[in-house]
């Protein structure tokens, strides 16, 4: 770990607790990985409305198995191309029954090869509930380990690679968490608070901000 890295995950960790908290609410794996399929494209705010009722109507995987298609859209609707989520969920349900017992299996392949679950979604199952070293790449993570110098990359998957050799292997998931919630509060994809910005004299589109805006002067 470089000098430089260490100073942005200290200050991170200055800001940020170290404990690990997940915005999706969940009681258990199961919870966990429809709650994920569900935030695709959908704040976690809207995501815990819908699983709150969700959850109760479908206590475990055997009743996502189940589900009727059309009734589950309509449960999850306002999540967003429910059509699709939906037919994701019972697929997924209905492969954990059958080939893993109804348990949430526990490695990537594994989860990858379950229906509507990518990379993001089985690190987010393997971090925050097998804790297992991962790296989650969403939106923010992608916008802000860019603007910090730390990828160039576009692909999900490429950036992750880059930051698995970056960051320190303990504090993978942490910064995953750290790096949501400031993207949340501060780092915004438009108009950041820079000038709220505790990482500015690491943030690369920030000196470039600065360097054009003395130009003009």
């Amino acid at each position: 770990m470089t000098k430089r890295t260490k100073e942005i995950l200290d200050k991170l960790d200055e800001v940020y607790t170290r404990e690990y908290k997940c915005y999706l609410n969940h009681e258990n794996p199961g919870q966990l990985l429809i709650a994920t399929m569900l935030s695709a494209q959908c704040t976690d705010a809207r995501v815990n409305i819908v699983t709150k009722d969700l959850f109760v109507k479908y206590p475990d995987m055997q009743a996502f198995a189940k589900a009727d298609l059309k009734e589950l859209e309509q449960d999850i609707k306002p999540t967003g191309f429910y059509h699709n989520k939906a037919k994701n969920i019972i697929g997924c349900a209905q492969r954990i029954c059958q080939v893993y017992g109804g348990e949430v299996p526990r490695s990537l392949e594994d989860l990858v090869s379950l229906p509507g679950v990518g990379r993001k979604t089985a690190n987010v199952i393997r971090g925050n509930i097998f804790h297992e070293p991962s790296v989650v790449v969403d939106t923010h993570v992608k916008r802000i380990s860019k603007r910090l110098g730390f990828t160039k990359e576009e692909d999900p998957e490429k950036i992750e690679q880059d930051l698995m050799k970056v960051l320190p292997k303990e504090h993978w998931i942490l910064y995953n968490i750290q790096i949501i919630t400031f993207g949340r509060q501060i780092c915004f994809a438009r108009s950041p608070k820079c000038e709220e910005c505790f990482l500015t004299e690491y943030c690369k589109e920030y000196k470039e901000k600065q360097k054009k805006s003395r130009k003009k002067l």
